[in-house]
C-alpha cells in the first residue's frame, strides 16, 4: 500500500472539506476546569489546546484555526468581552460552545453579544452535564466518516514528538488495590488526532525499531519520575520486542537508564509469548541477567502456546500475562477458562503472577478472581490515558471482590 504523506494531507484536509479529526480550544481561567473539559472533548476524538486568559486567544487562533471554542463562564476571571472580540477579529470560522446555565445573565448576555457579532453558537450546555449531553452539543462536528487508515512514518513521529506513553492501571484482583501500570505508546498527530499503534509501529528490522523502542525506555523512566512528584511511586512497565536484547549496546543503556532512586521498584519489560517460544535461549539469559539491574521480565499475551512454555530450561520471568482473546467471555466459556486455568498453574508453579488482561464485565472479573489471577487490567477499571491524566486519577477501592463495579 502506498504511504500517506500526513503532512500534506493535513493542510488538504484543512482547506477542503471538514478534518477528520476536529479541533478545539477550551477557555477557562481555572486549569482544573480546563484539563477536565479537555479530556471530556478528546474522549470524543477531538485534539485540543488550552487557553486561561483572554490575551491568550488571539495567539492560537493566529497559529490553527480550530473547529469549536468551547468557553466556560461558570467561573469569573476570564473577560468574556475581549474573548469575543478576538473571534471576531480573527475572522474565526468555526462555532462556539457555551457552558453555563442558559438562564442565568452572563450566558444570556454572552450569547446575544455573540449572535450580534455573527458568531456561529451552539446551544449553551447546562451545567452539570455528562458524557452524553456533551456529545449531543456536539454531534455536527464530530468526524462523519471513520477515521482514516494511515501508514505513518515513525521516524517523522519522533522527531516531531508526536509520540507519548499512556498508561493503563493494574488492579489486585483480591483487594482492588493499584498495583503499577503498563505504557503503551501512542501517536498524537497534529491532524489525525490519537493514532493506533498498528499504523506506525514499524517492523522490527525497520531500522527506526530500536529508536522507538529507546523512545519508549525513555520516555517511560520520565514518566516515572514525574509521577514520584505528583502521586508516589508508580511500578511501570514496558513492551519490547525480543530483537532489541540482541544489541548489547542498546542493553547496555537501558541497564543504565534505571534510576537510582531509593523509590524506584524496578523496570518490567514485556515479550510477546510468541517471541519467547521462538527464542527461548535469549529471552531466559536476558531475563536472567536484567535481574541483577533491578529489570524484570514478563511474557505478554500467553494463550494456546502455553505448553511450549513448559520446555524452557529455566523460569527467570516474574509475570505471565494472558492474552486478552482468552479473557474477554471467559465468564461462560469453559474452554477459555481451561487455558486460563493452565496458565494460572503454569505461574504459580514458577513463583510467578499472574495477569487477566482485557477484562471488560463484571462477570468476567469475578471468573478472573475465582480461577486464582494475580492481576487484572481491562476497561472496566480504566481505559489508558495520558500521564497526566493518569496522575490525576485518584482509583476507587472496594473492601469487598463480590462489591467490583
Amino acid at each position: 500500500m502506498e504511504q500517506i504523506n500526513l503532512v500534506e494531507y493535513s493542510r488538504a484536509a484543512h482547506f477542503g472539506h471538514r478534518k477528520l479529526t476536529p479541533r478545539a480550544c477550551v477557555v477557562d481561567s481555572k486549569r482544573h476546569l480546563r484539563l477536565f473539559l479537555s479530556d471530556a472533548l478528546e474522549d470524543l476524538g477531538f485534539v485540543t489546546c488550552e487557553c486561561g486568559q483572554a490575551g491568550d486567544l488571539a495567539g492560537i487562533l493566529q497559529a490553527e484555526q480550530p473547529d469549536l471554542i468551547v468557553l466556560s463562564v461558570c467561573a469569573d476571571g476570564i473577560n468574556v468581552g475581549e474573548i469575543l472580540e478576538a473571534i471576531v477579529r480573527k475572522d474565526f470560522g468555526g462555532k462556539v460552545l457555551v457552558i453555563g446555565q442558559p438562564d442565568t445573565i452572563m450566558v444570556k448576555a454572552v450569547r446575544q453579544i455573540g449572535e450580534e457579532y455573527g458568531i456561529a453558537m451552539l446551544p449553551s450546555l447546562p451545567t452539570p452535564f455528562g458524557a452524553a449531553s456533551l456529545r449531543a452539543s456536539l454531534a455536527t462536528l464530530l468526524p462523519a466518516e471513520p477515521a482514516p487508515s494511515p501508514a505513518v512514518d515513525v521516524a517523522e513521529a519522533l522527531k516531531a514528538g508526536w509520540l507519548e506513553l499512556w498508561y493503563q492501571q493494574k488492579i489486585n484482583t483480591r483487594t482492588l488495590v493499584p498495583s503499577g501500570a503498563e505504557a503503551l505508546v501512542r501517536m498524537r498527530h497534529p491532524a489525525w488526532g490519537v493514532v493506533p499503534p498498528a499504523y506506525f509501529i514499524p517492523d522490527d528490522k525497520d531500522p527506526h525499531f530500536c529508536k522507538l523502542s529507546e523512545f519508549v525506555i525513555g520516555r517511560a523512566i520520565e514518566d516515572w519520575r514525574y509521577l514520584l512528584e505528583s502521586q508516589g511511586p508508580v511500578d511501570l512497565s514496558i513492551n519490547l520486542p525480543i530483537s532489541f536484547f540482541d544489541d548489547a549496546a542498546a542493553v547496555r543503556d537501558l541497564c543504565r537508564a534505571m534510576p537510582a532512586h531509593p523509590a524506584f521498584g524496578g523496570l518490567l519489560i514485556e515479550i510477546n509469548s510468541s517471541e519467547v517460544v521462538d527464542h527461548p535461549d535469549l529471552a531466559v539469559d536476558t531475563a536472567r541477567r536484567l535481574r541483577l539491574h533491578n529489570i524484570a521480565i514478563a511474557i505478554d499475551n500467553v494463550g494456546a502456546e502455553w505448553p511450549s512454555l513448559l520446555e524452557l530450561r529455566s523460569f527467570p520471568f516474574v509475570e505471565l500475562k494472558v492474552d486478552q482473546q482468552y479473557v474477554k467471555g471467559c465468564a461462560d466459556d469453559r474452554l477459555k477458562q481451561t487455558v486460563c486455568r493452565r496458565i494460572v498453574e503454569l505461574a504459580r508453579d514458577n513463583g510467578a503472577r499472574a495477569v487477566a488482561q482485557g477484562i471488560e464485565t463484571r462477570a468476567d472479573y469475578l471468573a478472573a478472581h475465582d480461577m486464582g489471577f494475580d492481576l487484572i487490567q481491562g476497561y472496566l477499571f480504566g481505559k489508558p490515558v495520558g500521564v497526566r491524566k493518569f496522575a490525576r486519577s485518584r482509583p476507587q477501592l472496594a473492601a469487598d471482590p463480590e462489591n467490583a463495579p
